[in-house]
């Protein structure tokens, strides 16, 4: 996305649907962890490659709350030329289905946008949600790149 304006945003109908910013690594650990064991992310940090990693002042993580309680997450990490990478997104299990995978993508590009980004990207696969692909499409961003690799 290379413009606020492509963002097609959807907002939650849930009012008790917020994002708060986090800095601390053992949030951004245990996030990683209860969102992307089901799709396979990398787990293999140590401690203070998280404590690294939640300080860098290039890169911000937001929690996503559903009436109090963590429903979400995503991390941004703003490189050098100010593009805007969502590096993880998604949804802890029980709330993937109730309508908030475009609402929390749409808080995430706003907050990039508000946090100066030029364009923002990401990269995704086929291990990802199946909704995952057109979520992102619905919000306006487009494919620039496919690859095909083989997973070991």
């Amino acid at each position: 996305m290379r413009e606020p304006g492509e963002h097609r945003r959807k907002t939650a109908a849930d009012p008790g649907f917020t994002v708060r910013e986090e800095r601390d690594s053992k949030t951004n650990r245990e996030m990683n962890e209860l969102v992307g064991t089901q799709w396979k992310w990398p787990m293999g940090w140590t401690e203070e490659q998280w404590r690294a990693w939640s300080r860098n002042p290039a890169v911000r993580t937001w929690v996503a709350y559903l009436d109090g309680g963590p429903a979400g997450y995503y991390e941004l990490h703003k490189h050098e030329g100010g593009d805007a990478e969502l590096v993880r997104f998604g949804l802890l299990p029980a709330f993937i289905g109730r309508g908030l995978g475009g609402p929390l993508l749409s808080m995430a590009v706003d907050d990039a946008w508000r946090w100066g980004a030029t364009r923002i990207w990401f990269h995704t696969c086929t291990l990802d949600h199946p909704s995952a692909l057109p979520n992102y499409l619905a919000r306006g961003f487009r494919i620039v790149k496919r690859v095909e690799e083989d997973l070991p």
